[in-house]
C-alpha cells in the first residue's frame, strides 16, 4: 500500500492505494484561508502541516497495513518562508495574493516580467514567489533576515516531515529555474533585484525531494519512504494518465488550470503562461493556470442566491447562451495570470434585463468559465486528446457545456483524487517501483452536440472581443470609498 497526500488551498487529503492502483480509503480536512486585508491570503504554516499529520494519522485507522511510501503533492506558487527547521517566520502567503500588484505592474511596464519570461518560460504573476519575495522585502525585510528557506507547500512539509530541505522541478520551476538546464537562473533574479536573496531558493532534486519519516505523529513507522512533489498540477497530470505530445488535462477547480504535454520550449512569443518542469528529461507542461475557476462560480451562486446542489437545474432551465446574458469570469482580487496577465482584469455580467434570471447569470458563467478553458488551451497548443478532472467534472451538465465550447470529447476521470494519485505514481517511479497502466484513472468520454458546438464557436469569437474591449477599462478602474478616502 501506497499513500498519497493533497494538501490544497482550503482542504488538505490523504488517500490510500493498493498495489493495483486501486483507491481504498480516504480522509480530508477542511484547512482556513486567512484574509487579513484587501486582497491578502495567508495561511497558517503549523495549521496547515498540522492537517497533514491529522488526515495520514486518520487513515492509518482504517486501514489494515502499513505503507511502503508517503507521497506528498501540494498547492503552488505563494510565498512560504521558513526558517532553518521548517518553522514558519511569517504566515504564508497564498498563490491568490493580491500584495505584489503594484511591483508586478511596475515589473511589466519596464519589461523585467519579460526578461523574466525570456529566460524561465515563467510569466509571473502576483500570486508567484518572486514578485511576493519582492513584496515581503520591501514591507518586512527583518522577515527576509530570519528565514532560512522561500519554499512552496509541499516542501515546508517535507521538510518538517523528514528534514529534508529540497524542491522538485514543477515547483521550482516558478519562476526562476532555467528550464533547460534546471539551474536557478542569475539573470532573472538579477532583472527582480533578489540575488542577494537567492540562497533562500531550495535545492532542486530532478526526481522531487525524498526522505524517511522521522515525526511519529502521523501514525506511520519511522524511516518511511517519503517523497515531495511533483506539485498539484502536474501531479494531476501524471495522475489522469496525460503523456502524449499535444494532449490535455484541464482541472476545473478553484483555480481553471489548463496544462499541455509538450518537448519544445518556445519563450520567444506572446509572454504567457509558463512552463512547468517534469521527472521526465525533455517534456514540460505548457501550463496556462487561469485565476477563473469554482471560485469564480461559487461566488456568482451565492450573489444570486442559490447553492451548489442546485447548479444542474438552473443549467437545465437557461439554454445555450443564456437568453443573451454573458460573464467575463475575472473575480480574483489579482487580476488574471493566464493566458494573459493584468492584475487589474475584473468579471461582469452583461445583457441583463428585467426578465434574466437566475439561471441565466448562473449558466453565463459556466459559459464565460468555458470560453476561459478554451482560450488558455489553445494558447497552450493543444491539440490532441483533453482529460478534464476537479470538483467542477462532477457536474455533468457543466462538463457539457465545456465539451461543446471545446467542440472535443472530453474524458472524464472516475478516480475523484488524481493529483494524490500522480503524487504516487511519481514516488514510485523514481523508487524504481513497477507502476502499470492500471494505476492510470479510468475516464468517461462527454462527446460535443455538433450545433450547439456550432454556436458556441460564434460564442468565443464574443468572448474574445469582449475580453479585449474590457482592458481598457481596467486600467481605468471605478473609485471606491477605500481608494478615494471617503
Amino acid at each position: 500500500m501506497d499513500v498519497g497526500v493533497d494538501v490544497g488551498t482550503t482542504v488538505t487529503k490523504a488517500v490510500a492505494f493498493d498495489e493495483s492502483g486501486r483507491q481504498v480509503a480516504e480522509t480530508s480536512r477542511p484547512t482556513r484561508l486567512n484574509r487579513p486585508g484587501p486582497g491578502r491570503f495567508e495561511h497558517d504554516t503549523d495549521e496547515i502541516v498540522a492537517s497533514v499529520n491529522e488526515v495520514v494519522a486518520e487513515l492509518m485507522g482504517s486501514v489494515t497495513a502499513d505503507p511502503e511510501l508517503l507521497a506528498i503533492t501540494a498547492q503552488g506558487d505563494g510565498l512560504w518562508l521558513v526558517d532553518s527547521d521548517g518553522r514558519p517566520v511569517r504566515p504564508a502567503i497564498s498563490w491568490l495574493d493580491a500584495r505584489s500588484s503594484a511591483i508586478l505592474e511596475r515589473w511589466t511596464s519596464d519589461g523585467v516580467a519579460e526578461q523574466v519570461f525570456r529566460r524561465s518560460g515563467n510569466r509571473m504573476f502576483p500570486g508567484a514567489s518572486g514578485p511576493l519575495l519582492a513584496a515581503v522585502l520591501a514591507e518586512e525585510p527583518d522577515v527576509l533576515r530570519r528565514a532560512a528557506t522561500a519554499a512552496y507547500c509541499k516542501d515546508v512539509v517535507m521538510q518538517r516531515l523528514t528534514g529534508v530541505r529540497a524542491t522538485d522541478v514543477s515547483d521550482g520551476s516558478a519562476p526562476f529555474l532555467d528550464p533547460r538546464i534546471n539551474v536557478y537562473d542569475a539573470d532573472a533574479l538579477s532583472a527582480c533585484g533578489l540575488t542577494d536573496w537567492q540562497h533562500l531558493l531550495a535545492p532542486v532534486a530532478p526526481d522531487g525531494p525524498v526522505g524517511e519519516l522521522r515525526d511519529p505523529s502521523l501514525g506511520l513507522p519511522l524511516n518511511t519512504r517519503v517523497s515531495s512533489g511533483p506539485y498539484d498540477l502536474p501531479a494531476a497530470a501524471l495522475g489522469a494518465g496525460v503523456s502524449e505530445v499535444g494532449d490535455a488535462l484541464l482541472t476545473v477547480g478553484t483555480t481553471l488550470a489548463c496544462q499541455v504535454i509538450t518537448r519544445e520550449l518556445p519563450v520567444d512569443g506572446e509572454p504567457a503562461g509558463l512552463f512547468l518542469g517534469t521527472w521526465t528529461p525533455g517534456v514540460w507542461l505548457r501550463a496556462m493556470p487561469a485565476m477563473v475557476g469554482t471560485a469564480a462560480l461559487d461566488r456568482v451562486l451565492a450573489l444570486v442566491g442559490v447553492g451548489v446542489a442546485q447548479l444542474p437545474a438552473l443549467l437545465a432551465e437557461s439554454p445555450a447562451g443564456a437568453n443573451g446574458v454573458t460573464v467575463l469570469p475575472y473575480l480574483s482580487e489579482a487580476g488574471e495570470r493566464a493566458p494573459f496577465v493584468d492584475t487589474g482584469a475584473r468579471g461582469t455580467i452583461d445583457g441583463i434585463s428585467l426578465s434574466t434570471t437566475q439561471a441565466d447569470v448562473v449558466r453565463a458563467t459556466c459559459e464565460g468559465i468555458a470560453y476561459a478553458a478554451r482560450h488558455c488551451l489553445e494558447a497552450a497548443g493543444w491539440t490532441g486528446k483533453v482529460t478534464v478532472c476537479g470538483g467542477g467534472a462532477n457536474s455533468r451538465e457543466w462538463t457539457q457545456i465545456l465539451a461543446d465550447v471545446l467542440n472535443s470529447p472530453l474524458h472524464t476521470t472516475e478516480a475523484s483524487q488524481v493529483a494524490a494519485r500522480g503524487a504516487v505514481i511519481g514516488a514510485r517511479l523514481a523508487a524504481k517501483v513497477t507502476t502499470g497502466p492500471e494505476w492510470i484513472a479510468e475516464t468517461r468520454q462527454i462527446d460535443p452536440d455538433p450545433s450547439r458546438a456550432a454556436f458556441y464557436d460564434e460564442g468565443f469569437a464574443h468572448y474574445l472581443r469582449r475580453s479585449d474591449a474590457a482592458r481598457p477599462r481596467w486600467a481605468d478602474p471605478a473609485p471606491t470609498a477605500r481608494s478615494s478616502g471617503a
